[in-house]
């Protein structure tokens, strides 16, 4: 836990020590996103800290297409298709090479790495239904 300004304690996040090295990157973003930490480049999405919940939950998802991961599993052999997610590659917490291979994803991002990345899609406006007087 970490103390606020107003003395309030606030709850770190288990994985931020694993993209802190982005922090200091004038493009990086981080947003939450289904119970999840996600890290922005540029307004690309890289890579998503998730610390709830069970297997498949409490890992790294790391954005990408399907025609980048054997380059991306042959580099880091955790690595695997997200069994709900399955355009996403899924390192869970409990891999052996965990951290290892969690700051290796965060050093590919960092330099912008053409395997990692999704660009997000523009949300749809809704369209105001006119009120009934």
């Amino acid at each position: 836990m970490k103390r606020t300004e107003v003395g309030r304690l606030r709850k770190v996040h288990p994985y931020a020590w694993i993209w802190q090295p982005l922090e200091g990157d004038p493009g990086f973003v981080l947003n939450p996103m289904f119970g999840a930490k996600a890290a922005y480049l540029d307004g690309a999405i890289y890579l998503a800290f998730i610390s709830r919940g069970e297997e498949p939950w409490r890992g790294l998802l790391v954005a990408t297409d399907r025609e980048r991961h054997p380059a991306l599993v042959a580099e880091f052999p955790s690595l695997h298709p997200h069994p709900l997610l399955p355009k996403w590659l899924y390192l869970p917490e409990t891999a052996d090479d965990f951290e290892p291979a969690a700051a290796g994803l965060v050093a590919l991002a960092r330099r912008r790495d053409p395997r990692l990345g999704v660009v997000p899609r523009p949300r749809k406006s809704r369209k105001r239904k006119p009120s009934v007087r």
